[in-house]
């Protein structure tokens, strides 16, 4: 089979079902990674790679990222920050590999969360053993960042139930990609628009959280000690407690559930 030519490879791979979806992927797969991921994924079109042993590459570079994070310095913090960009390039091919070879598998959709999950968590973990000062200070610093990653958790767990009880009382799958829950009444309509102008939220991401790491990183070594990444470390943990009972109340309050 002839090697296909990048328009024909994005047409098959990055179809305007995907890309118009709403709130379908990070923005920087919109802004700037669905631009180059065509060019590996005609790369690895070419081996005997499957999407899944993609996916897998996706979950080591989420996790190699995390560890780079616990290292001093902010040779270890940009290691980080470059790695999960190799995370989102190989979690951008390992679907464009599966619409052109036309491979699709619930392992993979299960995989791919696994990735996520993992990945957002580790470098909560991550970021309390900087704030300790590396593996040979671990202290409460550490619980703290243990404290975020089990909030972070819990914040994706809230929106994965969703199809969980929808499933289990019969529902069909919320729609979430095609159109918008109806927005709460009141104050929670007002909290859930603020929100999308100061998206806090999106500290616990991979790509904000270790971009933030970086920059913490550069205040570390400008100030000569952690001062920059256990301030970081501090606002998280309050904030990541109100994402998770913000979400919790939305949910509930809207018709995910229901609808």
């Amino acid at each position: 089979m002839s090697t296909p030519s990048i328009a024909e490879l994005r047409a098959v791979s990055q179809p305007e079902s995907l890309l118009g979806r709403v709130d379908a992927e990070h923005w920087a797969g919109r802004l700037y990674m669905r631009r180059f991921s065509p060019y590996v994924t005609r790369v690895l079109i070419a081996t005997p790679v499957t999407p899944n042993g993609v996916t897998w590459l996706m979950i080591s570079s989420g996790l190699l990222a995390a560890v780079s994070l616990t290292l001093p310095g902010v040779l270890g913090a940009l290691g980080a920050f470059v790695l999960i960009q190799a995370q989102l390039l190989f979690d951008c091919c390992d679907g464009e590999v599966a619409r052109w070879r036309r491979r699709f598998s619930p392992s993979g959709v299960y995989l791919d969360g696994i990735g996520h999950y993992s990945t957002d968590a580790a470098l909560a973990a991550a970021l309390g053993v900087r704030a300790s000062g590396g593996w040979g200070s671990i202290d409460g610093w550490t619980t703290l960042g243990l404290l975020v990653a089990v909030l972070v958790l819990f914040l994706k767990s809230e929106t994965h139930l969703v199809e969980v009880a929808r499933a289990h009382s019969g529902r069909p799958p919320h729609k979430v990609y095609e159109t918008r829950s109806a927005p709460p009444p009141g104050a929670l309509a007002r909290i859930r628009r603020a929100a999308r102008f100061v998206p806090f939220f999106r500290a616990f991401l991979a790509i904000e959280a270790t971009l933030l790491a970086l920059v913490a990183a550069v205040v570390d070594a400008v100030v000569g000690d952690l001062s920059g990444t256990r301030v970081l470390l501090l606002a998280l943990v309050p904030l990541a407690l109100i994402t998770v009972a913000g979400h919790l109340v939305v949910i509930l309050a809207s018709k995910r559930l229901d609808g």
